[in-house]
């Protein structure tokens, strides 16, 4: 590949990551995605690696895939496979773009590529967390009125879980039936949410968790204490849509001081460089 080239690779990449940035979401994706795909062939390039099954996954590495909500079905053993995939995928193109790269460029792009292809899997595993959490915390106040709706019509505290659970979609739901489902093959209710609390590492459900213990083991009265949680959890909701409104500003420009910005400036360099490779390094024709 040409030093044009690589440029133009290159910024074509960041304009994609920043108007990746910029442009709203729109309704969650019930399959994996594209970036699920891309981890499975890391994982699949990063798998020949001799070691690699035994291999001590990082501290708190099952915690942050439990938290995404295990996209893909992937394990420790293939996320870690995926980051030495991208460190080797990095490598490779780092050979190529720092090769024909000027000075300390080239160095930079030596080191600084094989690094974020290793640490790429983390940055997909944290962004799939965080699109997980927002998910659980836009759906929280229905299912917990839809919840104490159905505890105040008859129904114990686990069959309520059930019955809103199967009638609703998103994360929340499914971990509110998989409880039922636990709790009807004789699993204690508090093992059940202590594996929900890990999935779902939010305080708002630890809390509701805490509430549904209390009421099946002393019978304490759910209603009151469902009404105060959704309450708690719009104001929340809303406060939270506050903020993100209020760095939407300072976000865009960032994102266009970092990323739309260099891609265009290398767009330009790539055409210079084109001119000046072609035109036996004279870019600009001489007056006489």
């Amino acid at each position: 590949m040409t030093l044009p080239g690589g440029l133009a690779g290159l910024a074509a990449v960041l304009a994609v990551a920043g108007a990746a940035e910029i442009v709203p979401r729109g309704r969650p994706r019930r399959r994996d995605g594209p970036g699920a795909a891309v981890i499975r062939m890391l994982a699949a390039a990063g798998a020949g690696i001799r070691g690699i099954a035994r291999a001590r996954a990082p501290a708190g590495l099952e915690q942050r895939i439990a938290a995404a909500g295990a996209p893909a079905g992937l394990g420790s053993r293939e996320l870690i496979a995926a980051k030495l995939g991208g460190a080797g995928v990095g490598a490779v193109a780092a050979l190529v773009l720092a090769a024909p790269a000027p000075g300390r460029l080239g160095m930079l792009l030596a080191i600084a590529v094989p690094v974020a292809g290793f640490l790429a899997p983390d940055w997909w595993l944290a962004r799939r967390a965080r699109e997980r959490a927002a998910r659980v915390r836009r759906d929280l106040p229905a299912l917990l009125d839809l919840l104490r709706v159905s505890i105040e019509a008859g129904l114990s505290p686990v069959a309520a879980l059930a019955a809103v659970g199967s009638r609703s979609q998103g994360p929340l739901a499914a971990d509110w039936r998989a409880i039922a489902g636990e709790v009807a093959l004789g699993v204690p209710l508090g093992e059940a949410l202590e594996r929900t609390a890990r999935s779902l590492p939010l305080p708002e459900v630890r809390a509701l968790g805490a509430a549904l213990e209390r009421a099946i083991r002393h019978g304490a009265p759910l209603g009151e204490t469902l009404a105060a949680q959704a309450r708690e959890a719009r104001l929340a909701r809303r406060r939270g849509i506050e903020e993100e409104a209020a760095r939407a500003g300072p976000k865009i420009q960032l994102v266009v001081a970092l990323l739309l910005v260099p891609s265009v400036l290398l767009l330009v360099a790539a055409a210079l460089a084109t001119a000046l490779l072609g035109g036996g390094g004279s870019a600009l024709p001489l007056g006489g």
